[in-house]
């Protein structure tokens, strides 16, 4: 039995490095320390860090994020958002507003690669550095960097003094290597949007005023030391004397670092049934109730994500207040929390789940902002729904509306536009939550529910603590489901084709009844087509396309289905024929479990083609 164990692991593990074979990624090792002056909102630092340049090039110069330095008036962030149509209401004109003492700012005091100084520029957003000589495919370098940073009025995500009284959401917070991939250097400015990180490790000591508690990536290293709440049984230690005490966390196996204080915070923590500890660190106020409430919830939520998309792989994760509304970063988020009970159980499983979708399959989500904020609010609503016991077949239907309104309109942009590049923030939001949540919920429609599920698992165990683009993710359905899925991604993702499918015609043909459906828009998919016959029976009737090569497997419907012949999607029409009479029809609908994003829903069902009409209505298992 034993051999036959090993056999199937060295198969499995075979398989994962044949689908990854030439796949590289850089390695970054960060040792940082910090001082904080909490009186003037600045701090000094001390940061190391070992680079390993894992790619076939050879690299003659390297860049970093400065993403303080966007908080200052005439930066790119201030100046697109004082130019676009319709700008973020947390930015506006806010930053150009920012006095001296509020602004953000990285100065950077030296910089040194293995021990010799080196030249650099500060260029907005980014450092640009010009190498002395070049790192070679394989080779190490350390470079080590002295800089003094001041923590900006909190506007966007990172900041101090935020509108629910959190004195620090310090996220962005730090000067950070960009990452270098396949594509080439991802150097792009921070205009506001999102991010992309090199996989490694972080060391960080925050020496911070004593009465102040932390909270953030990675583990604390000195818990008896740091107390409030993270020590363990043994004996606490008194802090050293001073005004200040450091805090020291380290983080395996990520890709940034977070972190927040408040001398109001609360601690709490509850455990997963797997030994994970999730932090609740939050103001004391009079929300306490509700921070009380939301824990053996967000534990039941974990718990569902960790058993439907993969088991989380650190020992802790924290939830957060702090930010503007929720943001994600690795082993913890940070969130605000003075609105419903509703909304924060909803923002705290959103961004959890990015621990999954970002924090572990780190896309480049400033390239594909769709498979990070789309596949997050698909596994989120999947949660909810089972949260609150709903058991729907689409637990998605918001997200359906929110993209058909925009789908309706000529303002549309296709997912492939680069985060920064959107014309209009209200398009970026509609197609990164709505369109890429819309894409997996449509592709469990295509491929059938249980294989979307099975895909999405094996895509997070072959492709967690990597990069992965589209690509690797289309493979993965494929390899999954046995079916040819270009089409899918070429018309859904690089386009902004629509999908519309109408019945045209029910005619009867002696004691058979012939059906004409007909493709209005340019997108085309595969159908189903349920009869409900007066007698009370349903009849499956499942259209597949030609360009699939197949048909998908076990599907949400129980009821018994006839594979039909595959639509040619060039046909403008399709001819279905029942085996039965029209008089002994009572209804057709196309697609009864709202899944296929049709933008025009009217024409799907017969008889009648009005807001009116009956559909036939089908519950979750």
């Amino acid at each position: 039995m034993k051999f036959i164990q090993s056999i199937l692991l060295l198969t499995v593990i075979g398989t994962s490095c044949t689908a990854q074979k030439g796949y590289w990624q850089q390695h970054a090792k960060y040792e940082m320390a910090i001082d904080m002056d909490v009186n003037k909102h600045q701090f000094t630092g001390h940061q190391k860090l070992t680079y390993t340049n894992n790619s076939p090039d050879t690299l003659t110069s390297v860049f970093y994020h400065l993403y303080y330095n966007a908080f200052q008036p005439g930066s790119m962030m201030d100046v697109r958002s004082r130019t676009i149509e319709d700008p973020d209401p947390r930015v506006e004109d806010r930053i150009s507003k920012l006095s001296d003492s509020e602004i953000g700012y990285h100065k950077i005091k030296s910089l040194k690669r293995d021990g010799k100084n080196i030249n650099y520029k500060v260029v907005g957003t980014i450092l640009e550095v010009k190498l002395d000589k070049p790192i070679y495919p394989g080779k190490k370098t350390t470079f080590e960097m002295e800089f003094e940073s001041q923590v900006p009025i909190q506007i966007r995500r990172t900041g101090r003094d935020n509108s629910e009284g959190v004195d620090y959401s310090m996220t962005q917070w730090y000067p950070k290597m960009c990452e270098y991939d396949k594509e080439g250097w991802a150097s792009n400015p921070y205009i506001g949007r999102e991010f992309h990180g090199i996989w490694g490790e972080f060391d960080v000591k925050i020496t911070i005023d004593k009465n102040y508690v932390l909270g953030g990536t990675g583990y604390v290293q000195n818990p008896q030391e740091v107390g409030h709440g993270y020590e363990n049984k043994a004996k606490k230690l008194s802090p050293p004397s001073g005004d200040k005490l450091t805090w020291h966390f380290n983080a395996p196996q990520v890709h940034d670092f977070a972190w927040a204080a408040d001398p109001d915070f609360a601690h709490d923590t509850t455990a997963l049934d797997n030994g994970t500890i999730v932090h609740f660190i939050y103001i004391k106020d009079t929300l306490v109730d509700n921070w009380k409430d939301l824990q053996p919830i967000a534990k039941k939520g974990f718990e569902f994500v960790n058993k439907e998309f993969g088991v989380y792989p650190y020992k802790q994760y924290s939830v957060i207040q702090g930010g503007d509304g929720g943001m994600e970063y690795p082993m913890c988020t940070l969130i605000t929390a003075h609105g419903s009970f509703a909304g924060l159980v909803s923002v705290t499983m959103h961004e959890g789940i990015h621990s999954w979708f970002q924090g572990l399959l780190a896309t480049n989500e400033a390239k594909y902002s769709w498979m990070d904020e789309g596949f997050c609010t698909f596994a989120q609503y999947k949660t909810l729904d089972y949260l609150y016991e709903k058991n729907t077949l689409n637990p998605l239907s918001r997200n359906y509306m929110g993209y058909i309104r925009l789908a309706k309109t000529d303002k549309q942009e296709p997912l492939t536009t680069h985060a920064d590049f959107y014309k209009r923030n209200m398009v970026y939001g509609s197609n990164s939550y709505s369109k890429g949540a819309v894409f997996l919920m449509q592709l469990g429609y295509i491929v059938g529910e249980p294989t979307l599920m099975r895909g999405m698992k094996r895509y997070y165990y072959e492709w967690r603590f990597k990069h992965p683009p589209p690509l690797d993710f289309k493979r993965i359905m494929e390899k999954e489901s046995g079916l040819e899925l270009d089409w899918y991604f070429e018309q859904f993702v690089e386009t902004t084709n629509t999908i519309d499918y109408a019945i045209t015609d029910v005619s009867e043909n002696g004691s058979k009844t012939e059906v004409t459906l007909e493709r209005i828009g340019d997108m085309p998919m595969p159908l189903d087509v349920v009869v409900k016959m007066k007698d009370g029976s349903l009849k499956w009737h499942y259209i597949p396309m030609r360009i699939m090569r197949g048909s998908k497997g076990e599907d949400l419907l129980q009821i018994e289905r006839t594979n039909e012949s595959a639509w040619p999607w060039v046909y403008p029409t399709y001819s279905l024929t029942l085996n039965c009479t029209k008089s002994e029809i009572e209804e057709i609908v196309i697609d009864p479990s709202n899944r296929l994003a049709d933008i025009e829903l009217n024409n799907n069902i017969y008889p009648g083609s009005n807001e009116n009409s009956k559909k036939i209505v089908f519950k979750g298992n």
